[in-house]
């Protein structure tokens, strides 16, 4: 009875934390279905009294070109994750498995930079990209974020648990170090990888700050650049159409992580673990 009522407890925690957290998602659905009349009324109901059907989702996709927001916040994203991966995962291998002087100290480094964020680069690396005429490009956008120390940190946790005789093996049948990274260890450690990339674009989808820095055209806005479409200086924000887009936005990245769930949840339980 007492392992019964434990079991209860702590379901019921749970589950109000999974309302704490997904109530907003629920607002901003129930919104974009809304009348305008219904938005500022005192009392809260919990399904809209007069319902507009898909009247703002249809001037979501008409009148502002959210699939071109959508189409920049896939490239930018995909185009970060990929060229993290190439640069963290040969360096995370070399931290966990070689031994070099310095190394200690170089693991010490990427820790530090773990606590520098964005903000503190960001005016020298916009003068940068301005010096060499590279702002307002694909390449601006994601060109600080090629290297994440995050995934150095996160990889190197996961290949330390590898086991060493398997890649002592791979040496003696002649493998080079390229083969053995890329052939045996990398597949062997696809739920971290799988977790890192659900955090990478995740971020990087939802960044505001960066892209409001460089990006200047609205053919290369990313999705939280192009919510900016429904504010009107003098009729205010259109907060129906606001909240579809806001939907269409987010329906993608809940899609990725539904996806990659269990590789997620695998990939931060086995990088814990030593």
């Amino acid at each position: 009875m007492r392992y019964t009522l434990g079991q209860f407890a702590s379901h019921a925690f749970l589950l109000a934390l999974a309302f704490i957290f997904m109530f907003p998602f629920y607002v901003m659905l129930v919104t974009s279905f809304r009348a305008p009349q219904e938005l500022f009324t005192p009392e809260f109901n919990w399904l809209p009294q007069t319902f507009t059907g898909a009247h703002y989702y249809i001037e979501s996709l008409t009148a502002t070109p959210v699939l071109t927001f959508m189409k920049n916040g896939v490239v930018i994203s995909l185009g970060i994750l990929l060229v993290q991966l190439l640069t963290a995962i040969p360096c995370a291998y070399a931290l966990a498995k070689f031994e070099f002087r310095g190394r200690e100290l170089l693991f010490a480094i990427v820790i530090f930079a773990l606590t520098v964020p964005i903000q503190v680069p960001a005016l020298p690396l916009f003068l940068g990209l301005n010096a060499i005429g590279a702002l307002d490009t694909y390449f601006a956008a994601m060109m600080p974020f090629f290297l994440s120390v995050f995934a150095i940190f996160l990889f190197r946790q996961s290949f330390k648990s590898y086991p060493d005789e398997i890649i002592h093996a791979a040496r003696l049948d002649g493998m080079s170090e390229w083969a053995i990274l890329w052939t045996i260890v990398v597949p062997g450690s696809v739920p971290a990888i799988a977790a890192f990339s659900v955090f990478s674009l995740t971020s990087h989808w939802n960044d505001l700050y960066w892209p409001m820095i460089v990006i200047r055209s609205n053919e290369l806005m990313t999705p939280p650049l192009g919510l900016a479409y429904f504010a009107d200086s003098e009729s205010g924000e259109n907060y129906g159409a606001l909240m579809a887009t806001a939907t269409i936005l987010t329906a993608p990245l809940m899609l990725a992580f539904l996806f990659a769930q269990r590789q997620f949840i695998r990939g931060i339980t086995m990088t814990g673990v030593k």
